[in-house]
């Protein structure tokens, strides 16, 4: 009953939250409607003029566009200096900026670099169309766009356009096919501004010449040609007269309900997609993280003891400096074939896991512990200003006090060698005297013990 409560409550808030949001929504609307109407028509009689003008002056206007997109990409590539010899990136960029080629000259006028390899080690000297760019070698703030021109390859009709880079290291030209120009050109003719302009649903934009009333442009192009009506019922008009054109924008009286329902319809799918989607994309991740932290716990850890194993030790002493304070010791149990032998090899086990228990408790704080062999174990104090004397005091006790199910007692022979006691000529230096000095430690148990150690193999 309470679930059912709260689920109604819910379904109750989100309800009235709709409905206000309806009524903002249509409120906003119809204050807006006029505006944008007006904001419409400014844009298509930007175009008209635009149109008006003549194709030299837009021919100049891509040359500056041209120029603007080199110089874009040497900021690119000035930011991403990687990508300077990655054919594959600048060919991704040459697609987002919109340019067909991209070259990089050096400071004698060859192109080194580019998205198109097969024009490396043209230069300035190849021929015609390449010489036009000669007077850059000797003006470093000079930027330059060339027409329509033959290219010396392949005397494939291209423009270039071409810039030094922010550090005058080398320029960077970009090459578009006239194609591109010609598509630039038809792009701006009233039909097809018109028509790639963005409107709501109920609402449409149309050019008309103000003489013959028929339309040039449209929204909806299957009205290009009919002659323009300005009194549909169930439609408001906005018009303005322009020279020899009429722009006008007629919206559905119904428009404002009808987006408002969509907006709302759109913004709740949106929500339950997006959240749905996070959610998803959060367990995802998740479930990523933690099979990679369980990969590379598995993988870097000894899975008796618990203890790092050699993988991860090998990796670790590569790191080391010898140039920086650090100490490492080398472990070696005593007697572990003995107990084996006698009691088995959970004997064996329970010693090897007590040895490396009373590692961690006495040197974990200070550094890793890792169990390189069966009982051989390393420790690498990276801990800067610590007393080893009392760590390794500790150590000696946390052994002398432990008492197992199998044995009674355990012995752990160790080597120590700090990073600063002598000048080591690499780090397989100071483990090969810590190794010694265990050996000398184990040599003097077994002496001490009276043990015959070769009886025992340890």
């Amino acid at each position: 009953m309470r679930k059912r409560k709260i689920l109604v409550l819910s379904i109750t808030i989100v309800a009235v939250a709709l409905i206000l949001d309806t009524c903002i929504l249509q409120f906003v609307n119809d204050k807006n409607a006029q505006t944008t109407s007006n904001v419409l028509l400014d844009r298509v009689i930007a175009v008209i003029d635009k149109n008006e003008s003549s194709e030299s002056e837009l021919v100049r206007s891509l040359k500056d566009d041209y120029i603007v997109r080199a110089k874009a990409i040497s900021y690119i590539v000035d930011a991403k200096p990687e990508v300077e010899y990655d054919v594959d990136e600048l060919q991704k960029i040459a697609g987002l900026m919109s340019v067909d080629e991209i070259h990089f000259i050096d400071d004698t006028g060859t192109i080194y670099s580019g998205s198109l390899p097969k024009y490396f080690g043209y230069s300035f000297d190849s021929g015609e169309q390449m010489a036009f760019f000669k007077q850059m070698l000797n003006n470093y703030d000079l930027t330059l766009c060339q027409d329509v021109t033959p290219n010396t390859a392949e005397a494939k009709e291209m423009m270039y356009a071409i810039t030094w880079n922010e550090s005058k290291t080398h320029m960077v030209q970009v090459g578009i096919t006239p194609k591109r120009l010609l598509k630039e050109l038809k792009r701006n003719q009233i039909s097809n501004v018109v028509a790639d302009m963005p409107v709501y649903k109920g609402m449409e934009i149309y050019v008309v010449d103000a003489k013959t009333k028929k339309i040039l442009g449209a929204t909806d192009t299957s009205w290009v040609g009919n002659t323009a009506r300005f009194n549909h019922k169930g439609y408001r008009y906005v018009k303005r007269k322009h020279g020899d054109y009429i722009v006008a924008v007629c919206m559905s009286k119904s428009m404002n309900a009808q987006i408002n329902i969509v907006a709302i319809c759109i913004v709740g799918i949106y929500l339950t997609l997006a959240s749905c989607l996070l959610v998803l994309m959060l367990s995802r991740v998740l479930k990523e993280k933690y099979e990679k932290e369980k990969y590379i716990y598995t993988s870097n850890m000894d899975e008796l003891t618990k203890c790092l194993n050699r993988r991860a030790y090998e990796v670790d002493i590569q790191k080391l400096d010898l140039n920086k304070e650090w100490a490492y010791i080398a472990f070696d149990l005593n007697g572990l074939k003995q107990a084996n032998d006698t009691f088995g090899h959970s004997a064996g086990d329970e010693l090897i896991c007590a040895a490396a228990n009373c590692m961690k408790f006495a040197f974990e704080s200070y550094g890793k512990i890792y169990r390189i062999g069966g009982d051989e174990f390393v420790a690498l104090l990276t801990q800067s200003e610590i007393d080893l004397e009392s760590i390794l005091q500790v150590f000696d006790t946390t052994i002398h006090d432990w008492h197992g199910k199998y044995s009674n007692s355990m012995s752990v022979s160790y080597g120590v060698v700090k990073s600063s006691e002598q000048d080591f000529d690499s780090i397989h230096s100071v483990s090969k005297l810590a190794d010694e000095r265990m050996y000398k430690s184990k040599y003097e148990y077994y002496n001490m013990s009276g043990n015959d150690r070769r009886r025992y193999n340890v």
